[in-house]
């Protein structure tokens, strides 16, 4: 069963990705994106990595794909302002992301893959993670809510300064 379900959503993210490059439509495009980033979420979810699977449907389906949405919409683009590309221009993009996709199988070829190690059923949930956060990495996790605290009071300011200059 669980098999079938990681083949469906295999073919899914695939067919979908596919779809984003190959669809005329921007907003049809970016639609097909977050199909194919709720099929990862689904995988990170048959992977006990539920707390990725969250997050990852927030950042990405979530923020960034709205302002994907936001920038196509604002640039308002159609067929008649965007200039047409020429046949080399496509045939330099097949002939980079052929020899990327070379790159990629001379990377991978000696990879050897792990199939006798006992998988850790505990290691994607949210109670682990929280435990290594604040067990193991907490002062480093202190510091990056300061970093964050600085950055938040920083752009405060920077949004008030106006009206300070204004208040004097």
């Amino acid at each position: 069963m669980m098999q079938n379900v990681f083949y469906f959503l295999g073919f899914l993210a695939l067919l979908c990705s596919m779809m984003v490059i190959f669809s005329k439509n921007p907003i049809h495009s970016v639609l097909y994106l977050i199909i194919t980033f709720f099929a990862i979420a689904g995988h990170y979810i048959l992977l006990n990595a539920q707390f990725l699977a969250v997050v990852h449907i927030i950042v990405y389906a979530g923020a960034i794909m709205v302002l994907f949405l936001f920038v196509i919409m604002f640039l308002n683009l159609n067929t008649e302002t965007e200039p047409q590309q020429s046949s080399l221009v496509k045939i330099a993009g097949i002939v980079a992301g052929g020899s990327l996709m070379l790159i990629f199988i001379g990377a991978l070829k000696d990879v050897a893959m792990i199939t006798n190690a006992t998988p850790n059923i505990e290691i994607g949930l949210v109670k682990t993670l929280g435990i290594t956060l604040f067990k193991d990495y907490l002062l480093p996790f202190e510091l990056v809510s300061i970093l964050f605290l600085a950055a938040l009071i920083g752009a405060v300011i920077l949004g008030k300064k106006e009206e300070l200059v204004a208040d004097k």
